[in-house]
């Protein structure tokens, strides 16, 4: 199985990546920027109101496995986190039903395509663009200024499909291309305008709606995302305002929006403590995010 796009925020520690025909490794994306004029001054659509979305409380327990679909006997946790595409209805329905309040996050890449989807079909030549790494080409990412076309049709669809399938939230991926190379000419304005048209877009179907990585963009964006997901902001030292200025994961928890980190190689000692002063949600995984985990609380 090729693993997806999660991965490339956990590899910077190596100078090279191993490839095999099933399993894709990637690169730590490029040092995020500070927010700029242009995050700060584009128009953006006001935030879709969606009174019945779920919302999770600030201390929320929870399981990120992406590598699997999960199989019984699952993590005693709030949230579970898994992929959109391999997990079935079924599979959702088994996760609400084995633990009361339980809620189940739909991950789907959003501002990349994937060659092993069912739907790479749909995408049309015009929006890929440079891969994700450059060894690979399974994974390219995507003009998110099309959205207003057949990009945007094809995300409709994928948030139609997590909704089929009885989810409660979406995690969206890849969406700080604009900080990458992607062989488009992407500014932050473009990727603000795309991160709300897809928060309100989950809105719209009672989903929802975290904001994955981004962190330039918190100040703009914390409006229209319910919670966050970081991948090792504690190692990278920005995971509050105290380190980063204006855009640390403080700002969600302030606004009463729950955070979720997850550290690949700091030991629990280097990061624990603090992810708990700040009420993060704090999870020691592995690289490949199989089913172990290490909560800090």
């Amino acid at each position: 199985m090729r693993l997806p796009r999660h991965l490339i925020a956990a590899l910077a520690a190596f100078c090279t990546v191993a490839l095999t025909g099933t399993a894709q490794a990637e690169t730590r994306t490029q040092a995020r920027p500070a927010p700029t004029a242009a995050s700060e001054k584009v128009e953006l659509p006001a935030p879709v109101p969606c009174p019945g979305c779920w919302r999770p409380a600030l201390r929320t327990s929870w399981q990120w496995q992406l590598a699997s679909v999960p199989k019984e006997p699952f993590s005693d946790v709030t949230m579970y986190d898994i992929d959109g595409f391999d997990a079935t209805a079924a599979t959702v329905r088994r996760l609400h039903a084995t633990k009361a309040g339980r809620k189940v996050v739909c991950y789907i890449s959003a501002g990349s395509y994937e060659d092993w989807r069912k739907d790479e079909g749909d995408f049309p030549a015009s929006v890929l663009g440079d891969p994700l790494d450059e060894e690979w080409e399974g994974e390219r990412w995507l003009d998110i200024r099309k959205y207003t076309g057949a990009l945007g049709d094809v995300m409709r669809a994928r948030l139609d499909m997590c909704k089929a399938k009885g989810f409660d939230a979406v995690e969206f991926d890849n969406v700080d291309g604009y900080t990458n190379e992607t062989g488009f000419d992407l500014d932050a304005a473009d990727q603000l305008r795309y991160n709300a048209w897809l928060a309100n877009e989950a809105h719209t179907r009672g989903l929802s709606a975290g904001l994955k990585n981004d962190l330039a963009q918190i100040p703009a964006l914390l409006p229209y995302f319910d919670w966050a997901l970081n991948e090792q902001c504690w190692q990278y030292k920005e995971c509050t305002t105290k380190q980063n200025g204006d855009y640390g994961y403080d700002r969600f928890v302030a606004a009463g929006k729950a955070v979720f980190t997850v550290e690949y190689e700091l030991p629990t000692s280097k990061f624990c403590t603090k992810s708990n002063a700040q009420n993060f949600n704090s999870l020691k995984k592995k690289l490949k995010l199989d089913a172990y985990r290490v909560a800090c609380r």
